[in-house]
């Protein structure tokens, strides 16, 4: 497993000389001191209501919130990306998991046919600096665009100064950047996928979260997804994780998005936490075998299994 220092951690130029140590300490936390990323994705209670946490073939510990603390808790994560209200009222129960604070979040109840999606801030950066100053363990902050939207510029905008004002407080960022609305003809095709890792590289946050492109004729998911990749510079790509599927194609699936689509990591919620907890936990460390310690499929699916107890 790569092990990350300090002077490995490539800090950008809009984190002020005091905040260097602590953005560098929540890097390194965030990533577990790889470079890589294994997102916890928790913020599906607004994107999707119960839809995710309730219902037919979801384990039904899901459609109690603190399932997903227990998760967190007890498998291996580098960030449990959540709301704020969500993270406030359980993290003093769980003061060990780095929390990442989703800025910003919609229903899905009102349709693209509707009206374009627009993602309002919910809260100001000094709530969530507030909560960090009064011990809470958050590492970062996320916000969601929806690049092609008639709202993008004003979700640019609100995610551009997050950006620059959770950098100067020494916090990581993470985009989520999905092409949609009226005038994206195809959301998961490869070329706007890389259009989306670009954007988030020219508003400086540290990671991406993009949809795995849709295959070709001539060209694998992952094989379009090095595109994206290699689009969005310094600025490290990860995929989103989807509807649940079986564990051994989503581990599949995941090695190639790193070894051939050039991702540094994944961003995965329903995935894990729609499973009972001692599987969704394996899940993590399986998950987390291939992203940060360079597991084969074989090797994750024995985490998984529960012959291999993967630990970092």
């Amino acid at each position: 497993m790569l092990n990350m220092n300090y002077q490995d951690v490539r800090v950008p130029a809009d984190v002020l000389p005091e905040a260097r140590d602590l953005y560098v300490e929540n890097f390194l936390a965030a990533t577990r001191g790889t470079g890589k990323l294994m997102l916890f994705a928790c913020d599906q209670k607004v994107e999707h209501l119960n839809d995710d946490f309730y219902g037919e073939e979801i384990d039904f510990a899901d459609n109690d919130p603190e399932h997903l603390f227990r998760i967190a808790s007890q498998g291996v994560i580098g960030v449990m990306a959540a709301q704020r209200g969500l993270v406030a009222q359980y993290a003093p129960d769980y003061p060990e998991i780095n929390y990442l604070v989703k800025m910003n979040s919609k229903s899905h109840l009102v349709k693209t046919s509707q009206d374009d999606p627009y993602s309002p801030q919910l809260y100001s950066l000094d709530a969530v600096l507030a909560m960090r100053d009064a011990g809470v363990n958050i590492v970062g902050i996320g916000y969601t665009i929806y690049l092609g939207s008639e709202y993008e510029s004003t979700m640019m905008s609100e995610a551009g100064e997050l950006v620059a004002e959770a950098h100067a407080s020494g916090l990581i960022t993470v985009l989520w950047i999905y092409p949609r609305g009226k005038a994206v003809a195809d959301e998961k095709e490869a070329t706007v996928i890389a259009g989306a890792a670009g954007v988030a590289l020219c508003l400086g946050s540290d990671f991406v979260k993009v949809n795995p492109p849709d295959a070709t004729d001539k060209n694998s998911s992952a094989e379009l997804l090095a595109i994206a990749s290699q689009a969005a510079g310094r600025t490290g790509l990860v995929c989103a994780g989807g509807t649940t599927i079986d564990a051994e194609v989503f581990l599949s699936q995941l090695y190639d998005q790193i070894h051939i689509g050039g991702a540094i990591g994944n961003a995965t919620g329903r995935n894990i936490h729609q499973r009972p907890l001692d599987e969704a936990v394996r899940f993590t460390k399986a998950i987390s075998a291939i992203t940060l310690a360079g597991y084969d499929v074989q090797e994750a699916m024995d985490v998984f299994n529960g012959i291999d107890d993967f630990k970092v």
